[in-house]
C-alpha cells in the first residue's frame, strides 16, 4: 500500500544558520513517512538549485556553498513519491552571514582629568557582525557587566576619577557570535590635570604691585626727587 509523504523536514546538518564566507554547509531535507522512493529537490528563492533520489526514507543532503550575499537568499525542500501530486514543501531556512571583528577602538573625550571628575570611555568596533558584546577592563579586572550593541554604535561607560588608583591602564574587549573570535582594544589612561595653586593669583598681585611701585618710583625721580635734590645743594 503506497502512503503519501509527510511535509520535509529542511535543516542544516552543522546545526547553526551562521555562516561565513566560503563556508561549506550542507542542508538536510526529510520526509519521516511516505512510501519510496522519494526525490528531493532544493529550492533557493523559488529556484530549483539541484534534485536528489533516495530509494528508502534516508534524508536527501545537500552540499552547498557560500560565495555572495545572494547565496543568503530563502531556502526550501520538496520531497516527492509516486502517489504525492505536486509534492510537500517544508519550513524555509535563511543563512545569517558573520564577519569577524575588528580590533576595537577606546576613547574618551578627555585625556586629562582631575580627581573628583566624572568622565566617560568609548569602545567601538567598526567592523563585525552584529550584535557585539563589549566588556571594559581597568588592568586585568573587568569593571563593566557585559554590554550588547545590536547597533554599530559605540559602547559607552561612566567613571568617576576618585584617587591615583583611578588613572591605571583601561581596555576594552569585543566579541560576537563568531567563534574564537575575541579582540581587545588599545589601552587608554588618564593624566592627572594641572591644578592650579591658589597661591598663584596671590604672587601675581604682588607682582604687580611691585612693578607699579618702580613704575611710580621711576617717573617720581624726574618731578621730586631732583628737584629736592638740588634745593639742598
Amino acid at each position: 500500500l503506497s502512503e503519501m509523504l509527510s511535509n520535509p523536514r529542511l535543516i542544516p546538518v552543522q546545526g547553526t544558520l551562521n555562516v561565513v564566507m566560503n563556508q561549506n554547509v550542507t542542508l538536510s531535507c526529510h520526509s519521516d513517512s511516505g512510501s519510496p522512493p522519494v526525490r528531493y529537490t532544493l529550492f533557493k528563492c523559488n529556484q530549483k538549485v539541484s534534485t536528489l533520489n533516495r530509494l528508502d526514507l534516508s534524508p536527501g543532503l545537500f552540499n552547498l556553498t557560500i560565495n555572495s550575499a545572494s547565496d543568503m537568499g530563502e531556502y526550501k525542500c520538496k520531497a516527492e513519491n509516486n502517489i504525492s501530486s505536486g509534492g510537500k514543501y517544508s519550513n524555509s531556512l535563511n543563512f545569517t552571514l558573520i564577519e569577524p571583528i575588528s580590533k576595537p577602538v577606546l576613547s574618551s573625550p578627555t585625556s586629562q582629568a582631575k580627581k573628583a571628575q566624572n568622565v566617560t570611555l568609548s569602545c567601538l568596533s567598526e567592523n563585525g557582525s552584529l550584535p557585539i558584546t563589549y566588556v571594559f577592563f581597568k588592568g586585568r579586572q573587568s569593571i563593566s557587566p557585559p554590554v550588547k550593541m545590536q547597533k554599530r554604535e559605540a559602547a559607552v561607560i561612566f567613571l568617576f576619577i576618585n584617587s591615583s588608583n583611578d588613572f591605571g591602564i583601561y581596555k576594552c574587549r569585543a566579541e560576537n557570535s563568531f567563534r574564537n573570535n575575541t579582540k581587545y582594544s588599545n589601552s587608554f589612561n588618564f593624566t592627572l590635570a594641572e591644578e592650579r595653586s591658589h597661591s598663584q593669583p596671590l604672587i601675581i598681585s604682588l607682582g604687580l604691585i611691585f612693578l607699579l611701585f618702580v613704575i611710580g618710583f621711576a617717573l617720581a625721580i624726574p618731578f621730586f626727587i631732583i628737584p629736592a635734590y638740588k634745593a639742598s645743594e
